[in-house]
């Protein structure tokens, strides 16, 4: 019987765990730090049961269908705007669930801006806007301090690997502490101990002549992905650091964050590169060069429009308009072509989003680490609103394409509806409950 998500211990250095929303004044005790400052009540989660014959969601310590490629299996919301101590588990295909204002965008939101410091993001562009990240009636401290906690698990062939960062938000963006863990043994840890400088402490498990190293690392990148360029690797201990880093880094980098917009999808564009953007505005572009490069995933999609769009539907195409732009179209056989102009918001929504599910890396604007085998890695869809716009066919129809998809182990699916009891039932989809 899976679980309701619990209070999340944060593992970062003591100086920044006992107030998630402030950072300690150096040189002072973390009960003297922001005296003021009182936990919100945490937000309210909880697990959906599975169907008689679904698997039970995912949790940090379960063993999974492909325990080979790197996967989060949690997502650990310490202190992130509307949440506090909460860890939600993430399975194959998981479904935030709950009214507006519950915070099922903050939790997608939280997880790419890992996915994006894990790709060697820098603090200020992965946080455009860092303060609204800040939880809820949370005070500065003595020095005008606030911040925010996030973190996850990655399992693989490492076992599940911890992340727990902290950053301030105010009065200056900086990542202050980290914490990288295995099995209970910390393996790079870093502090904030002088806040004149741009730099924060590190120290990494070596288990040689010296127990750890510690040297300084950039206080506006996550120390995790800076660890190959540091960690020389001639130890047992740091070999582990550095194969537990690698995990979590191939586990956090293929994201691909989408949200399809009609009204961008109706106009011609111009011939690019062939890469789906995250609002699927190119999404005539991403036709004109996938339809002849495999046409079984073509034929697939073409089935799959078919399903979730009125109508005939014989194929799915772009055709060359003049001057270097292509239309989206669907072949109606002798009924003729109808573009994608004149659909309907949900016919392309369904339409985008079943293409997201059927292609890959290749051709979504993601940036996977090249280095890793394309075996070792699995690419996960952060998908908000996933059912906005969609009738009822529309999304039983996609979610049983998302569940055949993620079941194969090389695609994971993210999700945030309204209502999720239409799809509590449905074999291999985990669904975690929000109440404001």
């Amino acid at each position: 019987m899976p679980q309701s998500p619990q209070s999340s211990e944060s593992s970062l250095p003591p100086e920044y765990s006992r107030s998630p929303e402030s950072v300690p004044p150096q040189g002072r005790s973390p009960e003297a730090a922001s005296p003021r400052a009182r936990p919100s009540p945490k937000p309210s989660a909880r697990v959906a049961p599975p169907s008689a014959n679904a698997p039970a969601p995912a949790d940090p310590g379960r063993t999974e269908t492909h325990p080979g490629r790197p996967h989060l299996t949690e997502l650990r919301l310490s202190a992130f705007a509307t949440h506090r101590g909460v860890g939600f588990p993430l399975g194959p295909l998981t479904l935030f669930a709950g009214p507006s204002g519950c915070g099922k965008t903050s939790a997608l939101r939280a997880y790419e801006a890992l996915a994006r410091l894990g790709g060697g993001g820098e603090v200020g562009e992965v946080f455009p806007d860092p303060v609204a990240c800040v939880p809820d009636r949370a005070r500065p401290d003595a020095q005008r301090r606030r911040g925010f906690r996030i973190g996850c698990t990655a399992d693989g062939p490492e076992g599940p690997v911890r992340l727990d960062v902290a950053v301030q938000a105010e009065p200056e963006l900086r990542i202050v502490g980290e914490r990288l863990t295995s099995g209970g043994l910390v393996l790079l840890e870093t502090a904030l101990r002088d806040p004149t400088r741009r730099s924060v402490q590190a120290a990494w498990h070596t288990a040689g002549s010296s127990p750890v190293t510690r040297a300084p690392l950039p206080d506006d990148r996550l120390g995790t992905a800076l660890l190959p360029l540091r960690v020389a690797g001639k130890t047992d201990g740091q070999r582990q650091v550095l194969a537990a880093a690698e995990q979590m880094v191939v586990a956090l980098r293929s994201v691909f964050a989408c949200d399809p917009v009609p009204e961008r999808m109706r106009a011609p564009v111009p011939i690019g590169d062939g890469r789906l953007l995250r609002d699927c505005a190119n999404l005539a572009d991403v036709l004109w060069r996938t339809r002849s490069e495999c046409g079984r995933r073509h034929a697939q999609l073409v089935a799959a429009v078919r399903t979730g769009c009125a109508g005939t539907v014989a194929d799915v195409l772009a055709e060359p308009l003049g001057d270097g732009l292509v239309g989206a179209v669907l072949d109606r056989g002798d009924r003729g072509r109808t573009g994608f102009g004149r659909l309907g918001d949900g016919e392309l929504r369904y339409a985008a989003l079943a293409l997201v599910l059927l292609t890959g890396p290749g051709v979504l604007e993601v940036d996977p680490p090249g280095e890793v085998p394309a075996a070792m890695q699995t690419l996960t869809v952060l998908a908000d609103g996933l059912d906005r716009a969609l009738d009822v066919r529309q999304r039983a129809e996609l979610l049983r394409l998302a569940a055949r998809m993620c079941e194969r182990g090389h695609i994971r699916l993210v999700g945030a509806v309204s209502d999720a009891s239409w799809a509590e039932r449905v074999e291999g989809v985990t669904v975690v409950h929000l109440v404001p």
